[in-house]
């Protein structure tokens, strides 16, 4: 009679098992598709231990930097681990699951959100689940959710839990062969994070780059900077805090000026690319996607070999270029080339037609 109560207990353990197995691979499928799943899943396939940086941030991240560029230029191996309008907040806890998997030599953290009251941003919560409902199903995952999810949110904590709760009615994303490779989230993205833009829309260069004077940044942000400052020397991560061009205003570039000392003070660096124009060679006029919010492909170009000059010049990298345990950064590259010769052609004849971009809706960061 035990035996058999002990078997009944086998099978019920073993079939909770495989239906909790199953519900999360198929909540990792219907998750809404597009860059920052893929970018998020691509991240989760790269192999243990061969990330040399780690991005973090919001959109400028992934079409600021190539990271196939800086590849195939430097054999450094960089992710972006960014998505839109990306909280401030989530950086200390996006490091944490960085961590689960590779060790990389630098983090690299983009600074524009700063600037932003996050009040404003816990408005739409769709900024918050840019993190939450691309993380795979963990307790750190239940510690962020926690940590940028108020007890009264509308929603309420548990679709963040179990955002299948969000998301049931995408079942035609089971019905793409492209999302059975995300089953265990983990998909490798081909241009390792990178989003490509061939649009253009140009925008005055701003006159306050490079302008001095401090502007204090949100309370809560600079909570939130200062917090993560502190867990990054507790942990004793190497850091990089960057501001990539934009069309700032004199009250950003002050506020930039602000943050600068506070990380100073804590002991890393920080580049304001915006006080850097002409030595990156940015052309506002035609470097930029969206009117100064992102740049396109040439602008990318631009920054990237910017950063690839301050890495040089700052941090000592291996160059892994050749090695076979690489060879998909190698392919990376490779596409990218091929990608960016089509690209600066499309941008160079938008701008002899000026056919310039349209923005529908204000974009965000």
């Amino acid at each position: 009679m035990e035996r058999s109560k002990a078997l009944i207990l086998l099978q019920i353990f073993v079939f909770t098992g495989i239906f909790v197995l199953l519900l999360i691979g198929v909540s990792y499928m219907v998750r809404t598709n597009g860059d920052v799943k893929d970018r998020f899943s691509g991240f989760y396939a790269e192999k243990d231990d061969t990330l040399d940086i780690v991005m973090i941030g919001s959109s400028p991240v992934f079409p600021y930097y190539a990271t196939p560029k800086l590849w195939g230029d430097m054999g450094v191996a960089m992710y972006p681990l960014s998505s839109n309008v990306q909280r401030p907040a989530a950086m200390k806890y996006l490091v944490r699951e960085a961590e689960k998997s590779q060790h990389p030599k630098l983090y690299i953290f983009e600074m524009r959100m700063f600037t932003m009251r996050d009040e404003g941003l816990r408005d739409n919560m769709a900024y918050t689940r840019g993190v939450t409902d691309n993380m795979r199903y963990s307790l750190l995952r239940g510690e962020t959710i926690r940590a940028l999810v108020p007890e009264d949110e509308e929603e309420g904590r548990l679709s963040f839990y179990l955002d299948i709760m969000k998301y049931h009615t995408n079942w035609k994303m089971l019905l793409l062969p492209s999302e059975w490779a995300n089953v265990a989230y983990h998909k490798k993205n081909p241009l390792k994070g990178y989003a490509f833009k061939d649009e253009v829309g140009p925008q005055p260069m701003p006159t306050c780059g490079g302008a001095g004077g401090r502007t204090a940044i949100p309370e809560e942000q600079e909570a939130y900077l200062k917090d993560l400052l502190a867990f990054l020397r507790a942990s004793g991560e190497e850091a990089l805090f960057i501001v990539s061009p934009y069309g700032e205003s004199l009250e950003e570039q002050q506020m930039y000026n602000y943050m600068e000392e506070i990380v100073s003070e804590a002991g890393y660096s920080f580049l304001n690319m915006n006080n850097y124009y002409e030595e990156i060679g940015i052309v506002f006029e035609e470097d930029f996607a969206d009117y100064g919010s992102h740049t396109n492909a040439v602008g990318a170009e631009k920054c990237t070999a910017y950063l690839e000059e301050y890495l040089r010049e700052h941090y000592d990298f291996e160059d892994k270029r050749g090695r076979e345990d690489y060879a998909s950064w190698d392919r990376a590259y490779l596409a990218w080339q091929g990608e960016m010769e089509t690209a600066r052609e499309t941008i160079r004849e938008r701008i002899e037609n000026e056919d310039y971009a349209v923005i529908e809706e204000e974009e965000q960061e």
